[in-house]
């Protein structure tokens, strides 16, 4: 699965590219904010976007509907610390396709990434 990783924190992307590595996924680029996440997708037409919510200037949320105006069949699995229903049940209404919560066990994150594979 060739896959875009968007979050501000340089640890956390190293840590994601690492996992997705390991469970054989070609990570196809990396951004740190909404703009390079966009450009990124466009350019590298990835399968799917591994999205952070919390960030500096535009949220996850807002980087999330432009993707979906530049490919309304975007497949995103959000990684957040945030856990609250409202915020679960708003994202569902958005077509997310998994939520992966931080901090999060090598064995949940794998799981996941079985569960989206194509």
């Amino acid at each position: 699965m060739k896959i875009l990783i968007v979050d501000d924190n340089e640890l956390m992307r190293y840590t994601i590219r690492a996992l997705l590595t390991e469970l054989g996924h070609e990570v196809a680029g990396e951004a740190g904010d909404g703009e390079a996440a966009l450009k990124a997708y466009a350019e590298l037409k990835p399968e799917v976007v591994f999205l952070d919510l919390i960030m500096p200037g535009q949220s996850g949320v807002e980087i999330l509907a432009d993707l979906r105006k530049l490919d309304p069949k975007v497949r995103v699995v959000v990684i957040t610390a945030v856990d609250q229903k409202e915020l679960d049940r708003k994202l569902s209404h958005t077509g997310v396709t998994a939520i992966i919560r931080k901090p999060f066990s090598y064995e949940e994150f794998k799981a996941v990434v079985r569960s989206i594979v194509v």
